[in-house]
């Protein structure tokens, strides 16, 4: 019979936050997959348990994968580690729990913190709705494409980002965004856990004398479609659209011209338009 891939969660700084059934599945599976085998030994050796290990990270996952999948249709069984946190959250784990899924392997999960959500829940931003968008590339044509598909997301957006990174990325996103309520989450669950609320340009100005040490996580606030509201009226925009059937254009493709410039909506222009 198959064995089973468990997924289990680690501690994203403070140890005591590992689960009594984190550490008993590690003590009981077969062998261990883990994002960096030196990290891992740190955790196991911590709460004194000894289990094979066998590396499973971003550069290796296409043969590692197939290698550790077919252990567990032989009967073994497999945790899944990252480095902290929980696995295949912007983590090649995914890869992983997708493969053992097409085989029929069954997959457990065993919770455990994460960044994303305890960053939000600390934030005093909203987190009535929130959107994950982890890492932006390195590529400057991808990043920007990233960001501006993302101008008008009126959830909460959450970003990790690391310190090297971490200026220019604001920068990017104050030029693509204006200026937004922000903060900076970093050290979670450690001894010097902090929450850093500001704006872009209150974070560029701190940065600017105290250079950004640590993992964080970026949270924007989203896009106040109240307070981006046009300051046109449904009466502006039929006298635009009446300009370009004045002009030559269909009452359709005159309120569709309106509704760019106003940003109102079409329907309700082009109702106006033909109704009066």
């Amino acid at each position: 019979m198959s064995g089973k891939l468990y997924v289990v969660g680690t501690p994203i700084g403070n140890l005591g936050d590992f689960s009594p059934r984190g550490v008993e599945t590690l003590g009981k599976v077969d062998f261990i997959a883990a994002e960096d085998t030196r990290v891992t030994t740190k955790l196991l050796n911590y709460f004194n348990i000894k289990k094979p290990l066998i590396s499973y990270f971003e550069h290796n996952k296409a043969a590692k994968g197939e290698i550790i999948i077919n252990r567990i249709l032989d009967g073994e069984n497999c945790a899944l580690v990252t480095d902290a946190g929980m696995p295949a959250i912007s983590d090649p784990g995914q890869d992983l729990i997708a493969l053992a899924h097409k085989n029929k392997v069954p997959v457990e999960s065993v919770p455990g913190p994460t960044a994303l959500t305890t960053a939000l829940a600390l934030s005093g931003l909203s987190t009535g709705r929130f959107c994950f968008e982890g890492f932006l590339s390195v590529n400057k044509l991808s990043r920007k494409q990233h960001l501006e598909s993302l101008k008008h997301e009126t959830r909460t957006m959450c970003f990790y980002e690391a310190p090297h990174k971490l200026v220019a990325t604001l920068k990017d996103m104050l030029e693509c965004f204006g200026e937004r309520e922000i903060a900076l989450v970093k050290e979670i669950t450690k001894l010097h856990e902090n929450v850093f609320k500001t704006t872009f340009s209150g974070a560029l100005a701190e940065f600017n004398v105290n250079a950004p040490k640590g993992e964080y996580v970026l949270l924007v606030s989203g896009f106040n479609e109240q307070e981006a509201a046009p300051d046109y009226t449904l009466s502006d925009a039929k006298n635009i659209a009446l300009d370009f059937v004045k002009n030559g254009l269909s009452p359709s493709d005159a309120a569709k011209q309106a509704a760019k410039i106003t940003g109102l909506k079409k329907g309700d222009i082009y109702k106006l338009l033909v109704n009066n």
